[in-house]
């Protein structure tokens, strides 16, 4: 038992963390209680990746429907998610680190193809799917150097700002974030908001941490939209634009 124990101790912890725990009992040791909290957060984060667009991709099923959605953003969020996972896969950072990638880029190409789909281009959703499991399969499969990957990385900061903004702007012109789920909208934000923090413990690597850093600035933006468009139907709001009014809230009534 003692043994089992050990092992998932291990897991979260480092050997001489582990002895400092349960042999010395001290649990006063920061670098110990840093490293464990990030890998306990980074383990929450993976946990909740599984579900977080899940949302999302619901509430276009369900509408038969991607308004609202720009699908050059969901394209360029995925080339983000997708290049990040490859980059610490291929790295060989923990898991921990970079698993919630995995699901998101599952969750991502779904609302991406979904999208194609019910904007009435069947074929064309088909023939994205197998385009981006044919990318990362090149990407993963070690046919593409380190150097490349860390070229792809490094171009995940801009890829990543243009594709969320573009989004934002898209909810600006309709004054409505459209089938933007909002329970997805809070997750993402609060998960770029952790990495940055999990990254730093983790892997310490300065591209990662930059780009979470975008990332948490990008997954901000549209979360206070989702905030100011709560109460404001999107006819109302774009005739106030139109007119160059101030849109008019339901507390106003």
């Amino acid at each position: 038992m003692t043994d089992i124990i050990k092992k998932g101790a291990l897991f979260l912890m480092s050997e001489k963390c582990y002895d400092n725990y349960f042999l010395e009992h001290n649990f006063l040791d920061i670098p110990c209680f840093k490293a464990l909290l990030s890998k306990g957060l980074g383990l929450a984060i993976i946990a909740g990746s599984v579900l977080v667009k899940v949302p999302q991709v619901l509430k276009i099923l369900n509408s038969k429907s991607g308004e609202g959605i720009n699908i050059m953003g969901v394209v360029l969020d995925l080339l983000a998610i997708s290049f990040h996972l490859s980059y610490n896969f291929m790295h060989g950072y923990p898991f921990s680190a970079w698993g919630d990638n995995t699901f998101l880029a599952i969750q991502t190409v779904a609302i991406a193809v979904l999208v194609i789909y019910f904007n009435g281009r069947k074929l064309q959703a088909g023939a994205f799917l197998i385009g981006y499991l044919v990318l990362m399969f090149v990407l993963n499969s070690g046919l593409t150097s380190m150097k490349v990957l860390f070229t792809i990385q490094s171009c995940n900061i801009p890829i990543l700002l243009v594709g969320k903004l573009s989004q934002a702007y898209t909810n600006y012109q309709a004054g409505s974030t459209g089938q933007l789920s909002a329970a997805t909208v809070i997750m993402m934000f609060a998960g770029s908001v952790a990495r940055i923090f999990t990254s730093i413990q983790e892997t310490g690597d300065t591209m990662i941490i930059v780009t979470f850093i975008a990332s948490t600035f990008a997954n901000g933006v549209i979360l206070s939209q989702l905030i100011y468009y709560w109460n404001k139907p999107a006819g109302v709001v774009k005739d106030a634009k139109a007119q160059g009014k101030k849109p008019k809230s339901k507390k106003d009534d």
